[in-house]
């Protein structure tokens, strides 16, 4: 299991990175990415925090923790040059809280985040057909959520980007230990969205994907 996307106390879940990190391992997962919520009135603590604890914790915990933030509720309009700080920061991981139905994101974030520089698009509602090519055309890959609530749209989600072509990705957007899933649960959530096992296996492939682009391979 590879999950990228995860909270910690830093924004709004509960735990220390390094209580995160270690969950995580016991979850199963080779690989997590520490994304916490940031604007631009707080990414440029945020990160170097988080930064320091995938230092410190990922050798230890035997798993990969890659530093990350996850762009919030920012005007679609500063989203590009956030992303370019954020990354000038150094976080490897850039994903963008996406139109979810639960909560009031601006219109226009999707578009304004698939424009930008950045890896996933998490949880992004009813999603359009021509921002869902702009993401396959880009590389940029659109999250399956285990997170209640965000997971609403999931197979609408699976449905569009398989008949479009852009890349999936299962996450669990986790703000607390509950939240962490293993391997056969990420299985279940991409089952309930309505994907075969071909795309379940080929969204846990861009997963590492993903991965090895944040770790320069």
């Amino acid at each position: 299991m590879i999950d990228l996307h995860t909270h910690s106390f830093f924004s709004d879940g509960v735990l220390l990175p390094a209580e995160l990190i270690r969950r995580a391992r016991v979850k199963g997962c080779i690989a997590v990415g520490i994304t916490d919520h940031v604007d631009q009135s707080n990414f440029d603590f945020v990160i170097p925090k988080i930064i320091t604890a995938c230092t410190w914790y990922s050798e230890s915990h035997g798993i990969v923790a890659i530093p990350g933030v996850e762009i919030t509720h920012v005007p679609p309009q500063n989203i590009p040059s956030l992303v370019r700080e954020a990354r000038e920061l150094g976080a490897r991981l850039v994903i963008v809280h996406g139109e979810t139905l639960v909560e009031p994101v601006m219109p226009g974030t999707n578009l304004a985040a698939l424009q930008a520089d950045i890896d996933i698009l998490a949880h992004p509602g009813l999603i359009s057909e021509e921002e869902v090519a702009l993401a396959r055309d880009k590389s940029i890959y659109l999250e399956i959520t285990a997170r209640s609530g965000h997971s609403l749209t999931n197979g609408y989600v699976a449905r569009i980007s398989q008949k479009i072509g852009a890349g999936l990705v299962i996450n669990t957007d986790a703000h607390e230990p509950s939240d962490l899933i293993d391997q056969d649960m990420a299985w279940k959530i991409g089952l309930g969205a309505g994907m075969i096992k071909e795309e379940i296996e080929i969204a846990f492939d861009n997963a590492k994907r993903i991965l090895d682009r944040c770790l320069g391979k």
